[in-house]
């Protein structure tokens, strides 16, 4: 009896470390946003934008939402100008500076090479913390938008830049969903390169949650430094968007927490959820979901209590369009990686229009190949 009792506890605690293959990224996702050098302490709220360099004087951010907010406090003896670069930003962001009690920072708009790469020169003020808010001017308003959604792009990371001429042909999009899978092993040098690639060839920046083949690389550490958090949510122009890490199959507990949250949030709004594997395979030959139906259907059926609008995936290397729960809901997959060769659709994106008063209203598939 002891015997089995002993085994019994050794194969629990065997499972318990399986069943949180994803809580590792989960925690590093709790970092993302905070940094401390040069005489500056940065925090970005929720995480929305990573840290990518801290010295005396400059400050450069990768932002994973059109509108991010940072505080930052300056120590007594460190230098008051500050240069602020934000990468893969919205091309028309803007950077207000104040300090707690409302009184504006001074701020000089600097020369920009990159559409979206925003640099500023901001005076901060030595004892005090300052609120950085950068933004496009319109991002709190209500009116109809245009986004890409893609994911998917793995190994034609080299030939990507036809996607984003395509996208570059519609003025009307304002920024790119992407539901995972950048890179084909999520590599430090394919990271880099999918991320130079983006701003040479793309007007506008790229939102992204990570996939399966981002943990092939130390199970995404080198995304979280380079990219961010791969679970957030964010607002843009009265609609919640929230990404989540479904890159095992699965949920961490920790991410469903949060998801709860996002949810709870934008009950009586308009909330667009994007996620790598999505819950179910919508055809079910090729293992395209998650590996428990249980927790795919109970996933389902908490955002369709929940009342959202729109659900995004990757991962099925080709385009599907159904409903969850009725939930509309897109694998929009045609970023490059491997495709389907029997459904005749390739490479493609999709161009969806929303509306913080009535929701999802169209979503077109363009194609690129």
């Amino acid at each position: 009896m002891k015997r089995v009792g002993l085994m019994g506890a050794v194969l629990a605690l065997l499972v318990a470390g399986c069943l949180r293959p994803a809580e590792n990224r989960a925690v590093r996702d709790s970092k993302v946003g905070r940094a401390q050098g040069g005489g500056l302490s940065l925090e970005v709220e929720d995480g929305l934008a990573a840290v990518r360099s801290l010295a005396a004087g400059e400050l450069m951010l990768w932002g994973n939402a059109p509108a991010f907010i940072a505080r930052a406090t300056l120590a007594a003896d460190a230098p008051a100008d500050w240069v602020l670069t934000v990468r893969n930003a919205m091309p028309d962001a803007e950077l207000t500076a104040e300090v707690e009690g409302g009184e504006l920072l001074a701020v000089e708009a600097l020369p920009q090479a990159l559409p979206t790469v925003k640099m500023w020169r901001v005076s901060l003020r030595a004892g005090a913390t300052a609120r950085l808010t950068v933004a496009p001017p319109d991002w709190q308003t209500r009116e109809p938008f245009r986004f890409a959604a893609l994911a998917d792009v793995q190994e034609a990371l080299p030939r990507v830049g036809d996607i984003y001429e395509r996208m570059r042909r519609d003025d009307s999009l304002r920024f790119i969903l992407f539901a995972g899978d950048l890179t084909e092993g999520g590599s430090r040098e394919e990271l880099l390169e999918f991320q130079e690639r983006l701003e040479a060839g793309s007007r506008i920046p790229l939102y992204a949650t990570l996939g399966n083949h981002e943990t092939f690389a130390k199970d995404a550490e080198e995304y979280s430094t380079l990219v961010g958090r791969g679970s957030q949510s964010f607002t843009f122009r009265g609609v919640r968007f929230s990404v989540v890490d479904s890159s095992n199959g699965t949920l961490d507990p920790g991410v469903e927490e949060q998801l709860e949250t996002w949810l709870a949030a934008s009950r009586d709004g308009v909330h667009v959820v994007a996620m790598h594997v999505p819950p179910q395979d919508p055809v079910g030959l090729r293992g395209g979901g998650f590996a428990s139906r249980g927790e795919a259907a109970g996933l389902v059926g908490k955002m369709a209590r929940e009342g959202v609008d729109l659900t995004l995936y990757g991962h099925i290397h080709s385009y599907y369009s159904f409903t969850n729960a009725g939930i509309p809901a897109f694998i929009s997959g045609g970023g490059g990686a491997i495709p389907e060769t029997f459904d005749g659709v390739g490479r493609h994106y999709l161009a969806v229009d929303m509306d913080a008063s009535e929701g999802l209203r169209e979503a077109s598939l363009i194609r690129v190949d």
